[in-house]
């Protein structure tokens, strides 16, 4: 979910929110909200072998009459260097091929070949069939898989740069675009790129940002070059290109800090912490972004990438309520002097639900809960509990075998299980959940049963968000306008509420029926 805020009725400023799990933040809707503020940071395809170069540009230097396999083996080593180095090292190869000993003796079994024009058509003429799938009419001189597969990729991407000019695209935006998204992305996802770069307005690195129209329609592009070496110092100094995959699929899990404090806690001494943010993500508009802290591999690294590199602060909301909720936040936000909420709310179970103290036995450990889910236990399993322990004759001077123990614990901390009577435990209630995250009472009433425990289970722990939301207090005096995007049950604006930060225009994007309804009828209400 991603909020923008701002002080004015015109325009929007973001502080956005990631209500929902990775599904619902990462590879859905909320994909969209992280790539608005994308950049274009060199990207996958400068690997060797993801050239920039075009099957138009090969055609091109077979007819000044270079070899194919020259031309094809300089374009792999030229990357993405321009026309210039790539005419330049065709001639360096041919010069070596000519003369064997100008590559000390590497090169001496290569024989040069005459330039045979006739081959050279056959081929270009017969690339189009050969690039669809069709069979290959080359002779026994045609090149190699890794040439093939080298030449597949041109055409591919030659095509898809074809179909955005089409489209209306820029011809050099669409190329960056293949190149930042790698070869094999789809015409969606490009498009979804290029758009997203569109909208930043400050760029960074490379993005498509800051251009500035023309009487004839032309753009001017300038590059920002600002924090290169900061980047490249984040990720061990190797080059931008060598990265990985846009989606995160090669990037090594990002750590996650033990204990999960983020920037420091409430009524705790200031920890001393490093922090810098680029100059394009400094001040407003400010955005807040969610997700779960335990995402899979590389998602984390992709999410940060879209939003300008910075990393997630990562909280444990267990040091903020009676259960844990670990999460990163990705924002642009100040980190000090914030404020918690208050009063401030229970940290332990008992302290939560004081009903629960009579029947809790001494063997059970817990003072906090887990992470709390989105659905609840079965009528069975909780009848199975009860009679487990009721057959193990358990009072309050026996406790049940060390066996019994076991299987209850595991069941209760996988559950959220508390006790409520003798022998009896039983799941949270939708209004004990809302309490715990943070929401008004009855909340979410007004829902099936089972969509109140979905949309909690999915929300943001409000106590949390409002800790960090809280510098926008004295930010925004007189309001700020809030663009609110895949919020879910509108944790973000809850806490905004609870702090006493006026909204003056709210646009809210839900894909959730259930969840709009419950938003709205808050929304109502207050």
């Amino acid at each position: 979910m991603a909020d923008w805020v701002s002080d004015s009725d015109d325009g929007f400023e973001w502080d956005s929110d990631g209500d929902g799990e990775v599904a619902g933040s990462h590879d859905g809707a909320g994909t969209s909200a992280a790539a608005s503020r994308s950049v274009d940071a060199p990207g996958p395809s400068t690997l060797a072998g993801s050239s920039s170069h075009s099957v138009e540009q090969l055609k091109n230097f077979v007819g000044m009459g270079f070899k194919r396999n020259t031309v094809l083996e300089a374009m792999k080593k030229n990357g993405d260097g321009d026309a210039d180095s790539l005419l330049l090292l065709i001639l360096t190869l041919q010069e070596i091929e000519n003369d064997p000993s100008l590559d000390n003796g590497s090169a001496s079994s290569r024989v040069p070949q005459p330039v045979d024009d006739s081959d050279d058509e056959g081929f270009l003429e017969n690339w189009g069939d050969e690039a669809a799938g069709g069979s290959s009419h080359r002779g026994p001189n045609s090149d190699d898989s890794s040439d093939e597969d080298f030449l597949q990729e041109m055409s591919q991407k030659d095509e898809k740069v074809e179909s955005l000019v089409n489209m209306g695209f820029p011809d050099d935006e669409a190329k960056i675009a293949i190149t930042r998204c790698g070869p094999h992305a789809s015409v969606d996802v490009l498009v979804d790129f290029i758009y997203a770069s569109q909208t930043a307005v400050d760029g960074y690195t490379g993005n498509f940002s800051d251009l500035e129209d023309n009487s004839c329609g032309g753009r001017k592009k300038r590059r920002f070059m600002e924090g290169n070496k900061k980047r490249r110092k984040r990720f061990g100094d190797e080059a931008q290109g060598s990265r990985g995959t846009s989606d995160g699929s090669h990037d090594a899990p990002m750590p996650l800090p033990n204990p999960m404090v983020g920037f420091g806690l409430p009524n705790q001494r200031w920890r001393s912490f490093y922090r810098s943010l680029p100059a394009q993500a400094i001040g407003p508009p400010y955005f807040y972004y969610e997700n779960v802290a335990l995402a899979p591999k590389g998602v984390w690294t992709t999410i940060s990438r879209f939003l300008y590199d910075i990393q997630p602060e990562f909280v444990d909301s267990k040091f903020f309520c009676a259960a844990a909720r670990k999460r990163g936040y990705i924002h642009n936000l100040p980190v000090e002097n914030r404020s918690p909420l208050l009063p401030l709310p229970p940290k332990k179970i008992i302290e939560a639900f004081p009903r629960t103290e009579k029947w809790w036995p001494k063997w059970d450990p817990r003072e906090q809960l887990n992470c709390l889910q989105t659905c609840v236990a079965s009528a069975k399993l909780l009848e199975r509990i009860r009679v487990a322990l009721a057959n193990s004759g358990t009072d309050s001077e026996n406790p049940p075998s060390p066996r019994v123990q076991k299987y209850v614990l595991e069941q209760c901390r996988k559950w959220n299980l508390v006790w409520v009577g003798r022998h009896k435990v039983a799941p949270l209630e939708p209004h004990e959940m809302e309490c715990l995250l943070g929401f008004p009472m009855d909340h979410t009433r007004g829902i099936t049963r089972t969509e109140r425990y979905r949309s909690l289970g999915n929300s943001f722990q409000v106590d949390t968000v409002a800790y960090h939301l809280s510098v926008l207090r004295d930010m925004f005096p007189q309001g700020m306008n809030v663009l609110s995007l895949f919020s879910g049950i509108g944790g973000a604006e809850v806490a905004l509420h609870r702090l006493g930060i006026r909204m003056k225009t709210v646009v809210s994007v839900e894909k959730s029926k259930v969840n709009r309804t419950v938003l709205k009828n808050w929304w109502d209400e207050t």
